[in-house]
């Protein structure tokens, strides 16, 4: 048995926050959509579950047994034993769900060999609250905490993204808290196209205010004229779509030579 998935990169089209809950946790409503790159896990059968981790961002991966991958495979029931393989190509702490979508594909291994229980939501929500969608990974609405999904087809299936990250980890936790409880309304409906352009990401702010280096890149994204640039999740990741494949690999080529310290990575909007 050998098995290989890839955890496909999470951005948030839009986000609306609505109110801090009293459990501590937050309303929202958003817009998730995938891109066809992302991590990379290999699965074979062990004598005991084991994570091996490499990759130019597996050094920041310092605890093997307490990442989303281990807790995943524990979280699972199977018959047999497995080594996971991560290669980690995304930025950690990056609003891409990355550990996120690592655990969510674990749970497609797991379901491909093994089958999934009957509650296997409510584990993958347990392990984060984006872990969930991150299952699908096709788009969809998020509402409640986010593990509330509801199915939408998607108009922009293929469209070209621009990920940009000024490699500086940015932890979820302090962007929310510096959010200023201002609800701002609900996220728009229609096209997800029409959802994407209407809607905002209430996180940008407070997070801008934690990591300045972000309005840096959005002010170079927009700089290369796309059809929407705007935050990723709790940030420090933006995003900038593009009509068409010229303008991304020109964009691409730009901002590369402006700024070499900056992780950069294409793809496309997957359904």
């Amino acid at each position: 048995m050998r098995l290989t998935e890839t955890a496909y990169a999470k951005i948030n089209l839009a986000l609306h926050v609505r109110a801090r809950r009293e459990d501590g946790y937050h309303e929202l409503e958003t817009l998730f959509s995938f891109v066809d790159i992302g991590d990379t896990l290999v699965a074979r059968q062990s004598m005991q579950d084991s994570v091996l981790i490499h990759g130019e961002f597996g050094a920041e991966l310092n605890d093997p047994f307490g990442n989303l991958v281990a807790q995943a495979l524990n979280s699972l029931p199977r018959s047999q034993p497995l080594t996971i393989e991560l290669e980690k190509n995304l930025p950690i702490a990056a609003g891409l769900g990355g550990g996120s979508a690592d655990a969510a594909a674990v749970f497609r291994i797991i379901d491909s060999e093994y089958g999934l229980p009957d509650d296997w939501a409510v584990r993958a929500a347990r392990l984060g609250a984006d872990v969930p969608a991150c299952v699908q990974s096709q788009t969809c609405i998020g509402r409640g905490t986010g593990t509330d999904l509801e199915s939408i087809e998607s108009d922009m299936a293929g469209w070209p993204v621009l990920l940009v990250n000024p490699r500086i980890p940015l932890a979820t936790g302090p962007v929310f808290a510096a959010w200023d409880q201002v609800d701002r309304g609900p996220m728009p409906t229609g096209k997800v196209s029409q959802i994407a352009l209407g809607g905002r990401n209430d996180l940008e702010k407070p997070a801008i205010e934690t990591c300045p280096e972000i309005a840096d890149v959005l002010t170079a994204l927009r700089g290369t004229d796309p059809w929407l640039a705007r935050m990723s999740g709790s940030g420090a990741t933006c995003f900038a779509i593009y009509g068409e494949d010229s303008a991304i690999a020109e964009a691409a080529s730009t901002l590369r030579q402006m700024h070499k310290h900056w992780w950069i990575a294409q793809g496309r909007l997957r359904p």
